[in-house]
């Protein structure tokens, strides 16, 4: 590929003013021939300039998540990470907020946000008034406003259950956490539980029993749940488990392991978000692959449409996953 070098060697001038012109420097005065030479020899050596991301000011991440949940569930840490690192790499002057600064540390002056959390109809309506401009990671918080990049968790759902029912299990159960509402002040259901459910009794196999879940997502929750159910449910154990996310399932997997339940002749477990640990518990966990830098990528995209170019018209965009099997699964 012709570099900068070539085009000054071939044109006849100095590297210095064929990377101005090239660059559209208005601040060099040369005459019209030779900004002409230089871009004629450049097609002929069909170079090509390196795309010159602009400098995008004043956006703010609203890192919406409390130190002891990022602690808990390295799913936030990730995403934080990736955001952190995506923004030096597409030019993005990124100011953090955390939800113990509070909404109102966040100035008049922003040009847009990425948000990760949950967040209040308040906070929402403080958003509104200061910019169109927000992307929401993991969660749909503000569809008539904001745009949203998140996993599609409906999906995973099914395909969880599909598996566990094709490997012959009539008897499957849920454990997972649920999420604080703001506005309410009470514990939301998630959407995993909403979709294991309905998918569950269209099959005709729901057992409300078998449906065992608390506040967080934390390997401690997960610990105690499974510790419940095993102690509530006895011989009745369900022989299959789908569990909302890997911390949790570390956890499962800890009292399944302490009360000496084999896994997975005995409980199938399958899991969501194929952190690090999954490929090393005992057993190996079979979990549905969360790609965190796609949907962090997607969401610097979706933001930049918003403040460059101007678009008003609000996305949501669902990515897929795909189920990565170990041994927890028969």
């Amino acid at each position: 590929m012709a570099t900068i070098k070539d085009i000054a060697n071939k044109a006849g001038y100095s590297i210095s003013t064929v990377s101005r012109v090239l660059n559209n420097d208005e601040s060099l005065s040369v005459p019209d021939e030779t900004r002409e030479k230089i871009f004629e020899v450049a097609d002929e050596l069909n170079y090509r300039k390196k795309t010159v991301r602009p400098i995008v000011k004043n956006i703010a991440f609203l890192y919406w998540v409390t130190d002891k949940e990022e602690l808990e569930d390295v799913y936030f840490k990730t995403m934080r990470i990736e955001v952190e690192k995506l923004a030096k790499k597409y030019n993005i002057e990124l100011t953090t907020y955390k939800i113990s600064d509070g909404i109102e540390k966040i100035p008049d002056t922003i040009e847009g946000f990425i948000g990760v959390g949950t967040f209040s109809e308040k906070e929402l309506d403080y958003l509104r008034k200061r910019t169109p401009n927000g992307v929401f990671l993991d969660f749909s918080t503000d569809p008539k406003h904001y745009d949203s990049v998140r996993p599609d968790l409906i999906q995973v759902t099914t395909q969880a259950i599909d598996i566990h029912v094709e490997k012959g299990h009539n008897t499957i159960g849920f454990i997972g956490g649920t999420y604080h509402n703001p506005n309410t002040d009470n514990e939301d259901m998630d959407i995993r539980e909403t979709t294991f459910r309905a998918y569950l009794n269209e099959k005709g196999l729901l057992n409300e029993t078998y449906i065992f879940t608390h506040r967080g997502f934390s390997v401690e929750n997960g610990y105690n749940l499974m510790s419940r159910a095993i102690k509530e449910l006895g011989d009745n154990l369900p022989t299959a488990f789908f569990i909302a996310a890997d911390p949790i399932a570390v956890g499962c997997l800890q009292a399944l392991n302490e009360h000496q339940i084999s896994i997975p002749a005995r409980v199938s477990v399958i899991s969501v978000n194929d952190i690090s640990i999954a490929k090393y518990v005992s057993p190996p966990l079979t979990t549905f692959h969360i790609d965190l830098k796609e949907q962090c990528k997607n969401g610097i995209e979706l933001l930049l449409e918003r403040v460059i170019n101007k678009r008003k018209i609000v996305k949501t965009i669902y990515l897929g996953s795909e189920v990565v099997m170990r041994k927890s699964t028969n």
